[in-house]
């Protein structure tokens, strides 16, 4: 009995000095990279709907079928909308004029094979926004690319978030995320949006197209390169093929391999289960209104459960 409690004590012992360390790398971290200004909860929110209720868009294909019921809460004032990467490409984009729009992946400050469709996109947020919205970016920024330059359109604000990973103890966690510093490894832009809104002061957060179909079409090719079929909403159903898999829009691309993709995607499904855990502390509530979705952190909106 005293070899276990020995055992117990150490463990707890590593368990304490290994949260220290990580906690003071954050701060550390925080200080070189980025900084400790919540510059979300500064620009505020957007003339905030008094059910406090945000629809968050996502990329997925389940969202062509869901855009007459998001525009009908649309027209009715129901709730706010959240648009994320390249929405501002269809025509919806002026239909439902979405009040916050996130923008986290690499490839928006970064050079890559997508760059011109970037660049319309960047053209398209500048020349069709005319109501007032606040674009989000990520705060670290290494290549200095300038989103003003790019947007200059002065209906649209640009504000940064955090992204700096934190490791450490778990309530130094959550008031991190209060104060908007910090991220839960959310490794997709979806999961920033819901942090977004939940610093906005949003606590009925509804999402839409979030498919998450991440393992469906995965195939290994005749150059031994990891491949998928990926389909979006905007594709407008046309058949699609797989292609490589890079990280993060590399420049020159470099692949992912099975091992690595399986364990980024596991870890960004754990990125939901931080946010529902920290939703639950605020009173918030998080529904996911996908059918085909493959995450289960949430709950589901009754009428979209998939059936069995």
């Amino acid at each position: 009995m005293a070899t276990q409690h020995h055992t117990r004590l150490s463990l707890r012992i590593i368990e304490a000095l290994r949260n220290s360390f990580d906690t003071a790398l954050f701060f550390a971290t925080m200080a070189v990279k980025e900084d400790f200004r919540n510059h979300v909860a500064r620009a505020g929110a957007i003339g905030m709907n008094p059910a406090r209720r945000i629809a968050i868009l996502g990329n997925g294909p389940a969202l062509r079928h869901e855009m007459p019921v998001i525009g009908r809460e649309a027209e009715q004032h129901a709730c706010d909308i959240m648009a994320v990467n390249f929405f501002a490409l269809g025509e919806e984009f002026e239909t439902l004029r979405p009040k916050y729009y996130v923008l986290s992946d690499p490839q928006f400050f970064r050079r890559s094979g997508r760059s011109e469709r970037v660049e319309a996109l960047y053209k398209a947020l500048d020349s069709r926004t005319t109501w007032p919205m606040n674009l989000y970016v990520q705060y670290y920024n290494p290549e200095h690319f300038d989103y003003r330059a790019a947007v200059p359109n002065p209906n649209v604000r640009i504000v940064p978030f955090h992204t700096t990973l934190f490791r450490g103890f778990r309530r130094v966690e959550f008031w991190c995320y209060r104060h908007g510093l910090g991220s839960g490894n959310f490794g997709t832009v979806v999961q920033n949006g819901i942090f977004i809104a939940l610093l906005l002061g949003y606590r009925d957060i509804e999402l839409y197209g979030v498919d998450h179909t991440l393992l469906e079409g995965l195939c290994v090719d005749e150059r031994n390169r990891l491949c998928r079929i990926r389909s979006h909403y905007y594709d407008n159903g046309a058949a699609q093929t797989a292609e490589p898999i890079y990280v993060n829009a590399t420049d020159p691309p470099q692949p992912y391999t099975m091992a690595s993709y399986l364990a980024e995607t596991a870890e960004l499904f754990r990125g939901h289960e931080v946010l529902r855990d920290y939703a639950r502390t605020l009173g918030a509530r998080i529904v996911n209104h996908t059918r085909t979705s493959m995450i289960d952190a949430y709950e589901r909106a009754a009428d979209d459960r998939p059936s069995t």
